[in-house]
């Protein structure tokens, strides 16, 4: 049985498609894919483990946030030979003293307080002897406080021994991310055993315990379920395929069950995807400090802006990570994803999507609708005038847009269908043949009346130096080239084309990937990118089913961004959408774009190497906090006689710090959160600034984040 035009899986089976997307036709099809799950996943383990989703955007599945005193923090600054040397001198001091101690000096001393005692102890007398052992305890704990103080060794446990600790009692589970702590067994498949019949859940349940089941399959079985519970008929057919086929029922259109090479940074239960690990920082608030930072559709609901320079990380830490999520959602069946870069860019290889668009790449399979996403013909015309435009022509737009519609609305009235790239190109220059054509086309049909008018305006145009088409038809023209033969709408007498791909099919779990030919036609993938990023922000929008969370991840955003993209993504957060966008520099954008675009996302991210310019709107963006701003003024102490001086100078001996004294002034002061200094010049490598905002408005305050 198909779904969306794609061959479930396996193909021969009568395994019905997934609850809630019944079959849409327009959409390319795939062959389906081997079917396969996780061999050896404990899902039982995965879905035990114990979860935490507070504060927001921490990882479930990750440690918790522990907040980190003063003295914590100097403690973590020390290099660690200084700290191991420190506790090992500290450690032999008190062992020399204790066993001192232990050797006579005690007894000796004792012997002055309490003869009788050590007489008793002499002669082997038991309540004697067991005293006196007694009495190394408080002196061996004496010591320990004392020394251990001066050597930092609560420092070196959590610092080593803490973690070698917890490696030696964990009990390794084969999972999709890490787990914490010891878990209770549950039923994994509780809700479905509900609603089921005895028996139908015998081959889910004997696949659990071999571990042929995944987390994309649990995930995609009970979301198939919340999907059919309401009603009768659904809900028997998807009980009955369990009952068939176990967990391969209800399969992903293309039939993949995972993806592959997939990475352990997933939690498809709470559907987050682990970012990196908060620094345990004073700049990171204290409920953040060492806890995993993770991102989910409700944070990537209010769309987030990613700045760097090429080689930062946006592209390995970020984009293709959030690329692999939401296709590993979009298998489960809760979400759909476009992902835009260019063809050479590392976004996942071509396994992980369903429809891959590379125009000007012979081994192409499919190509793209210029107009699609659009509802109607005039929609279509001023989305294609947009994605042709560059920016500094901005202010034609509204004339372009004009000049475009009174063409294409004209043209699918007479010929019953949307023009070709090379029929608009000769239309908008206003040759004779094709003009004619139109007009007689238009007559034919006999909807002249209707369009005369606009006909008229556009046929006065034709060879006026303001004229817009002839602009348009310079641009469209970049598209009208023979390597981009096939890849879009062909005009009357084209070959047959490549299936082309129209991003209107936002309601389906598809994987689209858009390879963009950067290198071989820049200006051209310029338009591409910009078409791309419009359809879908305006698709998303006017979508009637929002159940799937649809996510674009645009890998280098500098091409399309404009002004309508700015207002697409102010209304994504209410539909259920979100995207993700990368840019090298604001510079990439024009002025009057850069403080829009901040305010339109939720989410901002700083890679290092970020130029001070563009540090200045992150830390506008960030504002400022109110701190405790201590002034110390300390001097050496040197009061005091011989033997006061001489102790001092074995204590700096131990401590590795010589004694002085301090006086401290503290007052609250109001300071920026992030500097545009301290994003350009101190922000570590393998690291970045991140803030976020949930589509329920919890704001997540700038964390430093060391990415994996």
């Amino acid at each position: 049985m198909s779904l969306d035009g794609h061959t479930a899986v396996p193909p021969e089976s009568s395994i019905p498609p997934m609850p809630g997307f019944p079959p849409r036709a327009g959409i390319p099809t795939q062959h389906a894919a081997p079917p396969g799950g996780t061999p050896g996943f404990d899902v039982t383990g995965w879905v035990s483990a114990k979860r935490h989703r507070t504060p927001p955007a921490i990882f479930s599945l990750g440690p918790e946030p522990r907040p980190s005193d003063p003295k914590t923090l100097a403690d973590d600054a020390i290099p660690g030979w200084k700290l191991i040397l420190r506790a090992a001198l500290n450690f032999l001091v008190a062992l020399e003293i204790f066993m001192w101690l232990t050797g006579g000096a005690l007894v000796w001393a004792l012997g002055f307080v309490w003869p009788a005692l050590i007489k008793a102890a002499g002669q082997e007398e038991f309540w004697a002897t067991t005293l006196l052992n007694l009495l190394y305890v408080p002196v061996a704990l004496i010591l320990v406080f004392v020394f251990g103080r001066m050597g930092r060794w609560k420092a070196v446990w959590r610092r080593y021994g803490s973690p070698a600790w917890s490696r030696l009692r964990g009990v390794a589970v084969p999972t999709a991310g890490p787990v914490r702590g010891p878990v209770e067994p549950v039923d994994v498949w509780g809700p479905l055993r509900v609603v089921a019949d005895p028996g139908t859940l015998a081959l889910l349940d004997a696949e659990t315990a071999q571990g042929l089941v995944g987390d994309v399959d649990h995930q995609r079985l009970l979301g198939a379920l919340e999907r059919v519970r309401q009603e009768p008929e659904r809900l028997a057919a998807l009980l009955g395929a369990v009952r068939e086929h176990g967990a391969v029922a209800c399969a992903h259109p293309s039939g993949a069950r995972d993806l592959p090479g997939r990475s352990l940074a997933h939690d498809l239960l709470s559907r987050q995807l682990r970012l990196g690990a908060a620094e345990n920082v004073p700049k990171n608030p204290a409920g953040y400090r060492g806890a995993d930072i993770a991102l989910d559709p409700l944070l990537l609901g209010t769309s987030l802006l990613a700045v760097g320079p090429a080689g930062s990380g946006k592209t390995t830490r970020l984009t293709r990570p959030v690329a692999e999520a939401l296709c590993l959602q979009a298998l489960t069946g809760s979400a759909v994803v476009v992902v835009v870069g260019a063809a050479d860019a590392d976004l996942g290889p071509a396994a992980w999507y369903d429809v891959v668009v590379a125009p000007g790449d012979p081994q192409a399979g499919y190509g793209l609708d210029l107009f699609g996403g659009a509802a109607h013909a005039d929609e279509a015309a001023a989305r294609l005038a947009d994605a042709l435009l560059p920016d500094e022509l901005a202010l034609r737009t509204e004339s372009a847009r004009l000049a475009l519609q009174q063409i294409v609305g004209p043209f699918e009235s007479g010929y019953g269908r949307l023009p070709g790239v090379r029929e608009l190109v000769l239309l908008l220059r206003g040759e004779e043949q094709a003009w004619a054509g139109l007009l007689a086309a238009v007559r034919g049909s006999g909807m002249l009346d209707r369009h005369q008018h606009e006909l008229a305006q556009r046929e006065r145009m034709h060879g006026l130096a303001d004229d817009p088409g002839t602009l348009l038809a310079d641009r469209l023209a970049l598209l009208d080239r023979p390597v981009f033969a096939g890849c879009f709408n062909p005009s009357a007498g084209d070959r047959a084309p490549l299936p082309l791909f129209a991003l209107r099919a936002l309601d389906h779990p598809l994987r689209v990937r858009i390879a963009l030919p950067d290198h071989s036609h820049p200006e051209a993938a310029r338009i591409l990118a910009r078409l791309a990023v419009g359809q879908f922000l305006h698709a998303a929008a006017s979508r009637a089913d929002r159940s799937l969370f649809a996510g674009l991840v645009v890998d280098d955003a500098s091409a399309a961004v404009d002004t309508h993209a700015v207002r697409g993504l102010q209304r994504l957060r209410a539909a259920n959408a979100g995207a993700v966008l990368g840019l090298r520099t604001l510079v990439d954008l024009p002025e009057s774009l850069r403080a829009p675009l901040f305010g339109a996302v939720g989410g901002r991210m700083a890679f290092p190497g970020l130029a001070p310019w563009d540090g200045k709107l992150f830390e506008e963006a960030w504002g400022t906090v109110w701190v405790d701003e201590r002034d110390v003024t300390r001097s050496l102490d040197t009061s005091g006689g011989v033997v006061r001086r001489s102790f001092r100078g074995m204590r700096a001996l131990l401590e590795g710090e010589r004694a002085q004294t301090e006086s401290v002034t503290t007052r609250k002061v109001e300071r920026r959160r992030w500097s545009a200094s301290d994003l350009a010049q101190v922000l570590p490598r393998g690291h970045a600034v991140v803030s976020l905002t949930s589509v329920d408005g919890t704001q997540v305050p700038p964390l430093l984040v060391r990415l994996p």
